[in-house]
């Protein structure tokens, strides 16, 4: 580690205190997906806090979510695009059963880990770039925190894609794997829906004039359920069901709801295939499918791996050998890669329990991470 280096290290731990109190604001600010007034108040006390760092921030609109936020820093040419959400899956309240504490060096609460803490060392780092810059020349950066990914991001994935073919690469800001390492793959996500239409008949007077719409519905569970192969990465997983009206009535109609994860955009194409290929195994009944891959997968392309050596490079600077791994989950990292834009994804600190009762963030590593993004956004700006 070289004396510039060290710096900046040491000026990001100088401002532990700052970026806590930024992460514990935006936490006391409850943001669920669904609440657009709650969404919104967080939306505009970090676009407040962004402005103050110097950043050029628009609100974008939307009428049923919140506002999405957008932020820019420097300019010429393309951007590096820093990428993540300040939605949550927890509720409006959730703060007195889950409320912000330190335990053991852990800062907990809702929302902590999955993303805000994110969010926090971004700010930290573009801080960094201004005020103890590793490098004499300033990138062009772009943050996007959007507000409905825990729900699929129906109303950011086009703002999202858009501002991808504008970027260089994006730095998605989602939390790390376990011991810190980086996400340079993640599994597309698919949900289908599948309804079985029967035929009613009274159960004990005349059971053979009907179809069961759930025995088909069994049946069919059976044969999708074949199509998971965990060896390729492929899991499919039939999460929900219901149907019928009563005992003694023959079922005419039953539904499942079916999620499915593949590593591929091939495989993702092969089951979804398959999937709707599905015909009745019963006498009398008739299918429904509807549904897709609502996220594509992010697969470990040579950009993908190119932007990860950046990365492993510029620990190693800062005195950590950076890993890479690969998840199951989803996120709006997928969308970019799937454009060919090169994506590393898992950029936030250490932490664990994301969409659990026990959700925390490692206080030491919000520092470090700061300083590694910083050091990275400047190593990007000069390689473009």
């Amino acid at each position: 580690m070289n004396d510039e280096e060290m710096s900046l290290l040491r000026w990001c731990e100088g401002e532990t205190a700052w970026v806590r109190e930024t992460l514990e604001s935006l936490v006391r600010i409850e943001s669920p997906s669904t609440d657009k007034t709650a969404v919104d108040r967080c939306g505009a006390h970090l676009a407040a806090r962004l402005r103050a760092l110097g950043g050029r921030v628009d609100c974008l609109a939307q009428r049923e979510r919140g506002d999405h936020i957008r932020a820019e820093f420097g300019a010429g040419g393309p951007s590096i695009l820093l990428l993540g959400h300040f939605d949550t899956v927890w509720p409006a309240g959730h703060l007195a059963r889950n409320p912000i504490r330190e335990e053991q060096g852990r800062l907990h609460g809702p929302g902590v880990f999955d993303m805000k803490a994110g969010i926090a060392v971004a700010m930290l780092a573009l801080r960094a770039l201004r005020e103890c810059p590793p490098r004499a020349t300033q990138p062009h950066v772009v943050m996007l925190w959007t507000t409905d990914e825990e729900i699929g991001s129906g109303s950011s994935r086009r703002i999202i894609e858009d501002e991808a073919r504008r970027s260089e690469a994006v730095l998605v800001l989602e939390p790390s794997l376990p011991g810190g390492a980086v996400k340079t793959a993640r599994k597309g996500c698919g949900d289908f829906d599948l309804i079985v239409h029967g035929v009613a008949a009274h159960a004990g007077i005349d059971p053979g004039r009907g179809a069961s719409a759930i025995h088909e519905l069994a049946r069919q569970i059976v044969a999708i359920q074949t199509l998971q192969d965990l060896e390729r990465g492929v899991s499919v997983n039939v999460g929900l069901i219901d149907g019928g009206t009563r005992t003694n009535v023959v079922a005419e109609r039953a539904h499942a709801t079916i999620d499915v994860r593949a590593p591929t955009l091939d495989e993702a194409r092969r089951i979804e295939m398959a999937l709707r290929s599905i015909r009745p195994l019963s006498d009398g009944t008739r299918l429904e499918l509807s549904g897709s891959f609502s996220r594509p997968p992010l697969e470990r392309s040579e950009g993908v791996v190119r932007l990860f050596h950046h990365a492993r490079e510029v620990a190693a600077q800062l005195g950590v050998d950076l890993q890479e791994g690969a998840t199951g989950g989803g996120s709006d990292g997928n969308f970019t890669a799937a454009l060919g834009v090169p994506t590393l994804d898992g950029l936030g600190p250490c932490g664990d329990g994301a969409h659990a009762l026990h959700e925390y963030v490692e206080l030491q590593d919000l520092p470090w991470r700061a300083a590694f993004l910083a050091l990275l956004l400047a190593r990007l700006g000069e390689v473009k």
